[in-house]
């Protein structure tokens, strides 16, 4: 489906983990944009165009842990859901917990997928290589344009 470059934003303070998921999102095909943020208040002014961020792209797709320092992943995704301009952004949440209570809230927040992290560098590579897979070449992205 898409064949055009996508903007992937990865909410992420694992330095490790963002090395191994950008290693995974590179793709021959499309030079996909990466764009990296450390943690929840980051995250938002990139989304919200504010400080160093009033360039930035809307993102595509987002890679949103839920660990995360100043505010967590779930705050994050609370504020971009009550936002009608942030609110269509798929997220997927790829988090080391795998609790119950965090995967049915994610999805009470409207994720779009919820991938747990796997403690196997080839497991944690092969998942987010199947993210890239479906969500850069196979699913209709929603279009970029900011609402009205």
């Amino acid at each position: 489906m898409p064949e055009r470059p996508i903007d992937v934003l990865i909410v992420e303070d694992s330095a490790a983990d963002v090395h191994l998921t950008k290693v995974a999102l590179r793709d021959a095909n499309v030079a996909n944009k990466i764009h990296v943020v450390e943690d929840g208040e980051e995250a938002l002014a990139f989304l919200h165009h504010e400080g160093t961020y009033a360039d930035a792209p809307r993102p595509d797709l987002v890679l949103l842990d839920l660990n995360l320092p100043k505010k967590d992943g779930f705050e994050v995704l609370a504020e971009m859901k009550r936002d009608s301009d942030l609110s269509n952004i798929p997220v997927i949440v790829v988090s080391g917990s795998d609790r119950a209570l965090d995967i049915a809230r994610g999805y009470g927040l409207q994720i779009a997928a919820y991938v747990v992290k796997s403690l196997r560098v080839d497991d944690y590579f092969s998942a987010i290589r199947a993210i890239k897979e479906l969500w850069f070449h196979h699913v209709a992205l929603p279009p970029k344009e900011r609402r009205a």
